[in-house]
């Protein structure tokens, strides 16, 4: 089967920075007297909106002021890890864009971070060269987060494509579990912390988007 749109998560898929976050994690959950450990952070972490994230974290009920504050707290901390790197992106992935923006194959970004996030990456990583920030799909507070398959299926309207039309690459497992709901044609794991992908054996797992067969793509 041929596909003809690629939609892309962005924290540990094209940007291999799960180790970074994990760390300001740490930092954040010590400061507030909180600990999980690095599984759980996959489990239940990974993929996932801020504020999901930290109404689950705290046994209280947080106003939205509140989850701002922990928002920009915990994104600090890891936009200052982030400096403190080359800032590289993910293995194959600069050739793979350049191959999808020569054969005018569309794509884009569906990501569970925040615009503060996204504002940070547009300013310290060549995606422009590849992506136009208005089309790519992020938490804006208004969209489901990851598993509801809602974030993908902005995504596939955003490049005008049908879900069995798409292949989508992930790795963590509420997006995987997103692409799914969504009925992505194809599902890619990209496997950038050597995470447990037992229960999705059924999918291609790639450590490089060199290994992505282009011959499945239709231009």
């Amino acid at each position: 089967m041929l596909f003809s749109g690629v939609i892309f998560d962005f924290n540990g898929t094209l940007f291999w920075d799960t180790k970074l976050h994990n760390k300001a994690w740490d930092i954040f959950l010590t400061r507030h007297d909180l600990f999980l450990s690095d599984e759980d952070k996959f489990n239940k972490m990974h993929g996932k909106n801020n504020k999901d994230i930290f109404l689950s974290l705290f046994d209280e009920s947080l106003t939205d002021t509140q989850i701002q504050k922990y928002i920009l707290e915990k994104e600090g901390l890891y936009q200052e890890l982030c400096l403190q790197t080359d800032m590289l992106m993910a293995p194959g992935a600069e050739e793979f864009l350049n191959y999808l923006k020569d054969h005018h194959i569309p794509f884009t970004i569906a990501t569970a971070s925040g615009k503060e996030n996204l504002d940070f990456y547009f300013d310290h990583l060549p995606l422009s060269r590849w992506f136009e920030y208005d089309k790519v799909v992020y938490n804006n507070g208004k969209i489901k987060g990851k598993p509801d398959p809602q974030i993908y299926q902005i995504a596939m309207s955003v490049i005008n494509k049908k879900p069995e039309e798409v292949i989508i690459f992930e790795d963590a497992v509420a997006g995987l579990q997103a692409a799914r709901n969504a009925d992505a044609g194809k599902i890619i794991v990209v496997d950038s912390n050597d995470d447990d992908y037992t229960d999705w054996s059924d999918c291609q797992i790639i450590k490089s988007f060199n290994e992505v067969d282009k011959s499945q793509l239709k231009y």
